[in-house]
């Protein structure tokens, strides 16, 4: 992170001159998202803990998680929040917040009853049955000591970080996943630090003439954490004999993928104003830093951006993965398109996503479908770092959240001037989610607002395009299946997508991967990899509703060849 910056004009200058022509172009396919807080019985309001004293842990809070803890079939929420941080006054209502889906985008705030209520100043989370009891834990990056909630199963959940060798200790977190990266079945779990900011390291810069936060930078860098999972309930940190120790940088969000398609899940982390990692996993329980050599450690310049969110999909439909990562105010968005042998290239620029987005500071980020067109469309989470300073007017720190539609051939066009009320409203926006919430084959979106209320946009898009969305059930152990990937061919449309345990910024969300299908009406196949190496294959499915694929349960083989874009 590095200033704040007044982007009026600039603004107003790519909204008239270049945004407004391209969303015109593209009015016959349009997105709308409409603002429906008011009457989802969210409540939330995320707290950073601060009270004028400029600590580093201020500015980079929080994430939220999207996901069926009850396995009712609906899609809850958990909303991250800070809590007082020293010097700061009692605030009896700050902390997380866990709100059951009762349908009819009604939410059930059921934080006390589940048990799941603490007073940790939460960051980042992601969500993984790691004690193969066929019940979904959440993991929760802090600063200070970490959390692990088990699911009990009953509607409540017990904390069991210290128990299970994963409470880390005094450190300011990011970014988590859980992962198998030894194909072993048991789930592990990668734990990204931030700088190495404690109250004993607290320091302020000065800006024109007064205390202002102070820069990543002014921080030593940390290593991140690997923690293996024994299949006990337990973990063994591996972070040194895995190679993950040896790299420190300034951990934001992460995402778990396979950037290679050889069947091993790699690690990804973006780093603020370092060059970014990407951990390759050799086989064998180590990894290699290779960021550099594949083309994901910093933009097409050259130059490291102040990364915070990344996602992972495939943009163009060619089989293999992409990554959008989303940096600071005058920097584009990266965007880079997977080559194959595990390379990649920035391709923002010739995508179309800079304009508008290059004035805001970028958070929460997802490639979503939003219009079942069968091309994954690019939404991005925006706010400055600051809610208030001298001189600075509410316009000037918050910001609209920015839309790109994906045209095809691999170019964006920004259409949230199209996209109804819930693209026009301002906001400091951090973690976002995306989830279909109400079951009704749209993905709708889920934003965390720094020290402010949470929003939900409903995604009310025109009918007509068709959609499956695919949820896999592992055998016994993995029964998440991460890592595992998804090929759904409907005639001429052919698309990919891979299951992930945490994601955009410090965030969860996507467990049953969604894909549209546009007009075509049914789908030919749908071809699993599961995390082992094994294939299913299931045939001719009829569109607009969800696919369960239990692993064992349909026609399987060994995989013989790399998965995608074949």
């Amino acid at each position: 992170m590095r200033r704040h910056l007044a982007p009026g004009a600039l603004q107003g200058w790519l909204v008239a001159g270049i945004v407004l022509p391209l969303a015109a172009a593209v009015a016959d396919g349009p997105i709308r998202l409409r603002d429906v807080t008011a009457d989802t019985g969210i409540t939330f309001r995320h707290s950073d803990g601060g009270a004028g004293r400029h600590y580093m842990a201020e500015t980079v809070a929080s994430g939220l998680a999207s996901f069926d803890y009850d396995g009712d079939g609906d899609v809850d929420l958990y909303l991250l929040s800070g809590v007082p941080l020293e010097g700061s006054p009692a605030d009896p209502n700050a902390g997380s917040r866990l709100y059951r889906n009762a349908g009819g985008w009604r939410f059930e705030d059921v934080t006390a009853s589940s048990s799941i209520a603490h007073r940790a100043f939460a960051l980042g989370v992601a969500v993984g049955d790691y004690d193969d009891d066929g019940t979904p834990d959440l993991f929760t990056n802090a600063f200070g000591p970490c959390l692990l909630h088990h699911n009990n199963g009953d509607g409540t959940f017990t904390e069991l970080a210290a128990a299970a060798g994963v409470e880390r200790g005094e450190a300011l977190g990011a970014g988590v996943n859980f992962l198998d990266y030894d194909r072993d079945g048991v789930l592990d779990l990668f734990v990204a630090n931030y700088v190495d900011f404690r109250y004993a390291t607290h320091r302020t810069a000065r800006l024109g003439g007064r205390d202002d936060y102070a820069r990543p930078r002014d921080f030593s860098p940390l290593p991140n954490r690997l923690y293996h999972g024994r299949g006990d309930g337990g973990f063994t940190d591996v972070s040194g004999p895995a190679g993950i120790a040896a790299h420190a940088g300034a951990g934001m969000g992460t995402i778990c993928f396979d950037h290679d398609d050889d069947g091993l899940t790699d690690i990804f982390v973006c780093n603020d104003q370092r060059l970014d990692f990407l951990f390759r996993n050799q086989g064998d329980g180590t990894f290699a830093e290779v960021a550099l050599a594949a083309g994901l450690a910093c933009n097409a310049l050259g130059t490291p951006t102040a990364s915070m969110g990344v996602d992972a999909g495939d943009h163009d439909n060619d089989g293999r993965l992409d990554l959008v990562v989303t940096p600071y105010y005058d920097e584009l968005p990266v965007l880079h398109r997977g080559l194959g042998s595990g390379l990649f290239e920035d391709v923002a620029a010739r995508a179309g996503i800079g304009v508008r987005a290059v004035a805001a500071i970028k958070w929460g980020v997802g490639l979503v479908d939003f219009d079942n067109d069968g091309l994954k469309d690019l939404f991005i989470g925006c706010g400055q770092i600051y809610e208030r300073e001298p001189g600075a007017t509410e316009r000037e720190v918050s910001w609209p959240p920015v839309l790109f539609r994906n045209l095809g051939g691999g170019r964006f066009a920004n259409v949230g001037a199209l996209a109804g009320d819930g693209l026009a409203g301002r906001h400091v926006v951090r973690g976002v989610a995306f989830d279909d919430f109400d079951d009704d084959g749209l993905v709708d979106v889920v934003m965390l607002v720094r020290d402010g209320a949470a929003v939900v946009l409903r995604n009310e898009s025109p009918p007509g395009n068709h959609w499956v969305r695919v949820r896999l059930r592992g055998r016994a152990g993995n029964r998440d299946a991460l890592g595992a990937r998804v090929r759904v061919v409907a005639g001429d449309l052919v698309q990919v997508a891979e299951i992930h345990s945490g994601r955009g910024y410090q965030s969860h969300f996507g467990s049953w991967p969604h894909f549209g299908l546009g007009s075509r009406p049914r789908v030919d196949r749908i071809e699993v990899r599961w995390p082992d190496g094994t294939t299913a294959v299931v045939e001719d499915v009829a569109a607009d509703r969800t696919v369960t694929i239990v692993e064992g349960a349909e026609r399987s083989a060994t995989a013989p060849a790399p998965f995608g874009a074949g």
